[in-house]
């Protein structure tokens, strides 16, 4: 019997998922990471509760602000950026635009 771990945690995937697509349904996340739809709403809180990302609210759907300056959670990488875990799996254009966003929603 094979395992089925993987280095990123469900955690990690949820947050890959919205920074490939910041305007993303949490059913198509769900989809995608392999969990409930209830679980990943549950892991949007929690990364919106420790400031990872902001939600918005556009009429009757949701997008999301990724904040990649916000320090990872555990002491062993806590001196790493949410940024720089992403920068390891999605494009510095996907980066950049994440960046981009960030700023716009600051102004």
């Amino acid at each position: 019997m094979s395992s089925t771990w993987t280095f990123l945690s469900n955690h990690a995937h949820v947050l890959l998922c919205i920074a490939k697509d910041p305007e993303i349904r949490l059913r198509d996340v769900a989809e995608n990471v392999g969990i409930t739809e209830r679980a990943v709403q549950k892991i949007v809180s929690e990364l919106e509760h420790a400031g990872a990302l902001t939600r918005l609210r556009e009429g009757r759907r949701n997008s999301y602000v990724i904040h990649i300056d916000c320090p990872m959670r555990h002491p062993i990488e806590q001196h790493q950026t949410v940024g720089k875990l992403l920068a390891l799996v999605i494009t510095p254009q996907q980066l950049k635009e994440l960046r981009d966003r960030a700023r716009a929603h600051e102004s």
